[in-house]
């Protein structure tokens, strides 16, 4: 039996959600009923200084072995046993292209989702979950395409959505959320988390972004990115060698992980990427995490243009990853990401600098892999800060000739 998605993808049908718990990061023999989501972290291996994440655990041998006999495509309903229940409609998220570049190297283009980024595939569970809880709307602390992509969803589900977003974020992103009616306001940094949850106890909202100390987030969310995984594997036809992700708060990089490693428990795989967290070497709390052995890591935050990763906090589920997948933590400049932005745009891909922090990594590690590589592209460049600020007044009088030294100019 098929069902179809907006875009008139068939998805099969492969029966409900498998998903039983929810599992402590901190201590993995802790776990929780499915619901509510416990989107505070862990309540008993938690601390003032540290917070520790949950995810979802699943009844893997029920699982229908024909669920990986289908093709990658929009609406990740497709993975829905291996996904916490899907309340929430689809606006055709996943099922984006895997671009071959070359030498072994794949980009996986994320800003082909409805709203443009990544976040789609984590917002249609968390916003599912929204749903479960009878939440009248959703609750985020972004600056950029959290706060979009929450608002989509949020509309397309019948719920409201408030995004507390900062001053200095694109206008264009800001315009971007209000189109799909959220309530957009910009607060000052240190007072967003604490309003944000202030929204969720008093008002009942539900939150979609983090409110503890090191980054737990919400424990539904990566769950949406281990879609990447599956359909990597299917694109390739095999698990990956590498994967260098941008990293913020991680939850991309651990999703995409954990992904794999549901591939190797159900015996479709004896292999794992390596998972590369690349971060803006503004700040990088995942590599001061992982060079000092800690679950995590807070960090001063320097000047970055990289917006959408750049933050002082980190989480566990970021050093988890690298750490059991044999990985790195890279640390890329601003000039590093630009580079990369513009080999991209040069290969007819446009990124936000944060999204090409993925290749700014690989190109800065430059290693050789026995296998193929995949970098994560999350964002498309109309995000980026500046965009559709400058002008470009008409030349009059161009001849041939000019156009042609122009061309010369610009190869």
């Amino acid at each position: 039996m098929c069902s179809f998605s907006p875009s008139g993808a068939s998805v099969r049908e492969t029966g409900a959600s498998l998903a039983t718990h929810q599992r402590s990061l901190g201590d993995p023999s802790l776990t929780y009923p499915l619901s509510p989501p416990l989107t505070r972290g862990c309540p008993r291996t938690s601390t003032d200084d540290l917070a520790y994440p949950l995810e979802v655990g699943y009844d893997h041998e029920r699982l229908d072995p024909r669920l990986f006999e289908q093709e990658p495509g929009p609406d990740i309903a497709r993975w829905a046993p291996l996904l916490p229940p899907l309340h929430a409609p689809t606006l055709g998220e996943g099922g984006t292209p895997l671009l071959d570049l070359g030498d072994g190297l794949h980009l996986k283009d994320e800003s082909r989702n409805p709203t443009w980024s990544h976040k789609d595939r984590l917002n249609r569970v968390t916003v599912s979950a929204a749903l479960a809880e009878g939440a009248p709307g959703v609750v985020v602390a972004s600056s950029g395409n959290h706060g979009a992509s929450a608002a989509a969803y949020a509309a397309r589900a019948g719920l409201r959505a408030v995004v507390l977003t900062s001053a200095g974020s694109p206008p264009a992103v800001q315009d971007f959320a209000r189109a799909y009616g959220a309530t957009v306001l910009s607060v000052p940094v240190e007072e967003r988390w604490p309003l944000l949850r202030e929204i969720v106890d008093r008002l009942g909202y539900h939150p979609v972004s983090n409110q503890t100390v090191t980054h737990t987030g919400h424990p539904y969310g990566p769950e949406g990115y281990k879609t990447i995984a599956y359909e990597l594997f299917l694109q390739l036809g095999r698990v990956p060698a590498a994967v260098f992700s941008p990293t913020g708060y991680a939850e991309l990089l651990y999703g995409v992980w954990k992904g794999f490693t549901e591939l190797r428990l159900l015996g479709l795989t004896r292999d794992v990427p390596r998972m590369f967290a690349c971060e803006p070497a503004a700040g990088g709390p995942h590599a001061r995490a992982l060079a000092a052995g800690a679950p995590a890591a807070i960090v001063e935050l320097g000047p970055t243009q990289a917006y959408g990763i750049a933050g002082p906090v980190g989480g566990h589920r970021g050093v988890r990853a690298v750490r059991d997948s044999g990985g790195e933590a890279v640390l890329v400049t601003d000039d590093e990401m630009r580079a990369a932005q513009r080999r991209l745009a040069r290969l007819g891909v446009w990124q936000e600098l944060s999204g090409a922090a993925g290749l700014a990594g690989y190109r800065k590690l430059a290693r050789a892999f026995d296998g193929p590589v995949v970098c994560v592209a999350t964002s498309s460049g109309f995000k980026d800060v500046g965009v559709g600020t400058r002008s470009y007044p008409a030349r009059a009088g161009l001849t041939a000739r000019d156009v042609a030294a122009l061309l010369e100019q610009d190869a």
